[in-house]
């Protein structure tokens, strides 16, 4: 493949348009697919890029795909059937998922390709909207090495680090790490701010102080400030990451793992989207410990 690619987008919601944009900026041809169509004619218009009516003929000139969508049926429906991603891709071309996905998913849609002479990797993203948004995304990926090789040059316009962590699959795990890393730091730091406003503290001042310590988190660092002032209208909702936790705990049983802690956090999550939290950030898990109260 050339320095410059025929490239598809699969998917163009908070964390897919502007990975689109950044592609369409460092020079590839893009066609991009999404399944309101005024979305995809706007993308299309303001990096004059190129719309297709259906995932497949999107894939049908690309040497790479590129898809992020929501979940596991999202993404049989945009890239199996007839007029999936599959249907229209030519062999040796790459299909790269971005999707946060299960694992069993990915190695579905790896021998899906497989038959069809067809790469995949699977490549979920950490960083949220604004990573997408200044092209400093976290890609963990699962695949075989040449084709990772041979897609690294282009993910690398959207994020500030791409690395293979294992056969297909792999990424997928590494990103369920993630979350479960991600919900314990929140709720450590969400009793720990709850905490200090019931001492009376000022908060501010303790997370400054805490902050250059051994306490420091980018959950910290980033999420403090809001939790504090109760404003959650915005980042990582807590219904996509209910849907990652409860992946993940289904992966632990199967691996023999025991994860307590996450299943409790799990948990906490359903009384926060009980209180009509669920397109609230995740940081929100402060809230269900104030109404306890309230």
């Amino acid at each position: 493949m050339s320095d410059s690619r025929n490239v598809a987008f699969v998917g163009l919601g908070v964390m897919g348009y502007p990975m689109a944009g950044h592609l369409a900026a460092a020079g590839h041809s893009v066609c991009v697919y999404n399944r309101t169509a005024a979305r995809a004619d706007a993308w299309a218009r303001e990096h004059r890029g190129a719309t297709a009516a259906t995932p497949a003929k999107a894939a049908a000139r690309a040497d790479c795909v590129f898809v992020c969508v929501g979940n596991d049926d999202d993404v049989r429906s945009v890239t199996l059937g007839d007029d999936g991603v599959l249907a229209g891709i030519s062999a040796g071309a790459v299909l790269v998922d971005h999707t946060t996905a299960s694992a069993e998913l990915a190695r579905e849609l790896g021998s899906a390709g497989s038959e069809r002479g067809v790469g995949f990797l699977d490549a979920p993203v950490s960083g949220g909207q604004a990573g997408a948004e200044n092209g400093q995304l976290t890609v963990m990926v699962g695949g075989a090495p040449e084709t990772f090789a041979a897609v690294k040059p282009v993910m690398d316009c959207y994020a500030r680090a791409v690395r293979l962590m294992g056969g297909v699959g792999a990424g997928q795990l590494t990103k369920m790490v993630n979350q479960v890393c991600i919900a314990g730091v929140l709720q450590g730091l969400s009793e720990g701010l709850h905490f200090a406003e019931k001492a009376g503290l000022d908060v501010d001042a303790v997370v400054d102080v805490i902050g250059k310590g051994a306490a420091q988190s980018w959950q910290m660092d980033n999420r403090a400030g809001t939790m504090a002032r109760r404003e959650f209208e915005f980042g990582f909702a807590v219904q996509w990451m209910q849907k990652d936790l409860d992946m993940t705990l289904n992966a632990a049983r199967r691996l023999g793992a025991r994860m307590p802690l996450t299943a409790l956090v799990d948990q906490f999550y359903a009384d926060v989207a009980a209180m009509g939290g669920a397109r609230w950030d995740t940081s929100s898990l402060i809230e269900r410990l104030r109404r306890v109260e309230e």
